[in-house]
């Protein structure tokens, strides 16, 4: 009887141990097959670039420069065949030897990584988009833009393709264009009067439709220069890709976004987001693995820093060739020392209230035009100037855009209503204004944040009196949504501004200058004297597609999100906990019977 027993135990472990050698292997080769005789494509991705093309000097620069830059990507090919590179935009407008050559240097750099297309970012109009045929002419790559429509065609505009599709492996990947609806009003209003920016979502829905009804696409990629933040803790996505609900959009797999200058991998609402921070120092990767059917395994979003790595990089040699050969002829401009300032002259967009250095520009161009009122925008300036000599190369990174001084007279409401549009702009972020000591209360709606405005001499500011102001014409003309209409005796210098602040520079070498804080939260007491250089303490922090927040510098070498999965992957995990259960129900049976055979023995 004993021994009957000890048979059938042995037989009920013997036919489990089957039906778990039967769902074993079948799991293994599921997974086995998605590695050894699936497809493996890797998408690289750029964006906001700005002609970062010169290799920042020490070990905290972090731009790798063109040279570097190429040498990553053709490694990252090197190790897959399978690698496609594309930019989310803005990639020309930025520094001295890209703005002296209209983008030149960046078309040769595309050229040589191979660049497959890009997405047309809001700075890709500042010199004219008839600059666009060259660029793609001389870059080898293609521009993107579903949602951009010429208004007297209606159609999507002639410059640029609604979407690519290119083949590798056998697998059909398909690039959707998309830029922001903000570039009307972050764009010289004169530079895209002739164009609509469509809805992001329903431009991504419906062309998705067409590739992949029509053209028969395996893999839909939404190219967008739209914005995006990750909390640096939580990992949180936010931004314009989610207020738009382009992350819910039907028919696309995945994102590759660009416009707000941030580190972004993740993965929101079953959908992979990447955005590769700013001017090269990072590289966004989709990791896209699919089944011998072309079918789409996972999607895995993931940033590679690879600024942590640029001492030990070496340059490319063709590239290294090109870069050389621009600056050695744009060395006589960018080297010409223009001034000399014994402080560091910071400007940090996400930071509260009025800037050292953009006080310092607003206060230049309004004694330029002897007006009272001094007011520019904190997009318009792109860096802080470091303690020291300041070159003319210096002053296309801080100062890129050719805006131009522009005087006029405000009444004290109208001079309100604009100071208004710049006091924690979620958006567009704080104006730089001069001239004015303004109080301010953040626990007030945006658009009614200003008490009372005095200007330098103590005057407070009426509503119904008028006042002289100097700005420049992006923000006459509606840029960044200031509202300047019902100006008078509106007069436009056609003088940049840059070269104004050059010219002060020169004037006033070495600097002397004192920075006080305009905007003073709660009651100015003594109007007529300087007020604390501490900024305001803003409730909230800005963060506009324009602006960088305080989670913009990157914590990792590389960050990396979960893998999204497809019904078949999901399966194969629900196998592998019905054996792991099964394994510990027969173990649970088998301790069991010897625990009772021996019970009896006794």
């Amino acid at each position: 009887m004993k021994n009957a027993v000890i048979k059938k135990t042995l037989s009920f472990i013997m036919t489990m141990v089957m039906v778990i050698g039967v769902c074993l292997p079948v799991t293994g080769i599921i997974e086995a097959n998605a590695e050894t005789t699936g497809k493996t494509i890797e998408i690289l991705s750029l964006n906001d670039f700005h002609g970062s093309l010169a290799e920042e000097a020490g070990e905290k620069g972090k731009n790798l420069g063109m040279a570097k830059l190429v040498a990553m990507v053709k490694q990252y090919k090197a190790e897959n065949p399978n690698t496609i590179v594309v930019s989310a935009g803005d990639n020309y407008q930025g520094s001295a030897m890209s703005n002296l050559t209209y983008g030149a240097p960046v078309s040769a750099m595309f050229k040589e990584m191979d660049l497959l297309t890009s997405a047309v970012g809001n700075h890709e109009f500042d010199w004219g988009i008839d600059k666009a045929e060259q660029w793609q002419k001389d870059g080898d790559f293609k521009f993107v833009a579903a949602n951009i429509v010429d208004k007297t065609t209606n159609q999507p505009v002639l410059w640029a393709e609604p979407y690519v599709i290119t083949e590798v492996d056998g697998v059909k990947v398909a690039f959707i264009g998309l830029s922001t609806q903000q570039t009307a009003y972050q764009t010289s209003a004169d530079k895209v009067k002739n164009y609509e920016f469509l809805d992001v979502k329903e431009t991504a829905e419906k062309w998705a439709k067409v590739i992949r009804d029509e053209k028969k696409a395996d893999v839909v990629i939404a190219l967008a220069h739209v914005g995006a933040f990750q909390d640096r803790d939580t990992k949180e996505i936010s931004g314009e890709i989610i207020e738009t609900g382009l992350v819910d959009a039907e028919g696309i797999d995945a994102i590759i976004c660009g416009h707000s200058h941030q580190t972004v991998s993740g993965i929101v609402n079953d959908m992979p987001v990447v955005q590769a921070y700013k001017n090269g120092r990072c590289i966004g990767k989709l990791t896209i693995k699919l089944s011998d059917k072309n079918e789409v395994l996972s999607i895995e979003p993931a940033v590679d820093e690879v600024y942590n790595q640029k001492s030990s990089l070496i340059e490319d040699p063709t590239t290294k060739k090109s870069f050389e050969e621009f600056s050695s002829k744009l060395d006589p401009i960018m080297s010409e020392v223009v001034g000399k300032t014994d402080i560091d002259l910071a400007h940090d967009r996400s930071s509260n209230g009025v800037s050292v250095l953009g006080y310092l520009i607003s206060d230049i161009i309004r004694k330029n035009v002897d007006a009272q009122v001094g007011i520019v925008n904190s997009g318009g300036i792109r860096d802080s100037i470091p303690k020291g000599e300041i070159t003319m190369g210096k002053m296309y990174e801080i100062l890129p855009f050719d805006n131009t001084v522009v005087k006029m007279t405000l009444t004290g409401e109208q001079l309100k209503k604009v100071l208004n549009n710049g006091i924690n702009n979620e958006k567009i972020g704080w104006v730089e204004t001069s001239g004015v000591k303004v109080e301010i209360d953040l626990s007030k709606p945006f658009g009614d944040r200003i008490a009372d405005i005095y200007l330098e001499d103590g005057t407070k500011v009426e509503m119904d009196k008028e006042y002289t102001v100097a700005t420049i014409d992006f923000l006459s003309t509606g840029g960044d949504q200031y509202d300047f209409s019902g100006a008078k005796d509106v007069k436009d210098t056609f003088i940049p501004m840059r070269d104004v602040v050059v010219d002060y520079l020169k004037a006033n070498n070495p600097l002397n200058f004192t920075f006080t804080q305009p905007l003073v939260e709660g009651k100015i007491t003594d109007t007529a004297t300087s007020q604390s250089s501490e900024a305001p303490s803003a409730t909230e922090t800005s963060a506009s597609s324009e602006v960088p927040s305080s989670t913009e510098t990157p914590s990792s070498t590389e960050t990396s999100q979960p893998t999204v999965a497809n019904p078949v992957e999901k399966s194969n995990n629900t196998t592998v906990w019905v054996v792991v259960i099964l394994l510990i129900v027969v173990a649970g049976v088998a301790v069991f019977m010897v625990m009772k055979n021996k019970k009896e023995k006794k």
